[in-house]
């Protein structure tokens, strides 16, 4: 029968071939996905600062109304003043 190492050294044998065989495949479908990934992310990155200089900020216009002011509420919710 055969022993734990002689299984080992087949094991590496058979792993040795199937590399051989689809270790050059393998490597090109890797170098594609990080060159596609490294693309994908430069992309957002330059939209986003795009998309940065684009817009200017916005400014929301409100209303004052006069001789009410708001007093914290102790639970901590906005007391309006309103019934």
């Amino acid at each position: 029968m055969f022993g734990l190492s002689e299984l080992a050294i087949i094991l590496i044998v058979v792993i040795v071939i199937v590399l051989a065989r689809k270790g050059p495949e393998l490597a090109r479908n890797a170098g594609k996905s990080a060159r596609i990934l490294k693309a994908e992310a430069r992309a957002m990155k330059e939209a986003e600062k795009q998309q940065q200089t684009d817009t200017p900020p916005r400014i929301i216009q409100g209303e004052t109304i006069q001789g009410h002011t708001e007093h914290p509420h102790p639970d901590g919710h906005r007391d309006t003043g309103r019934p």
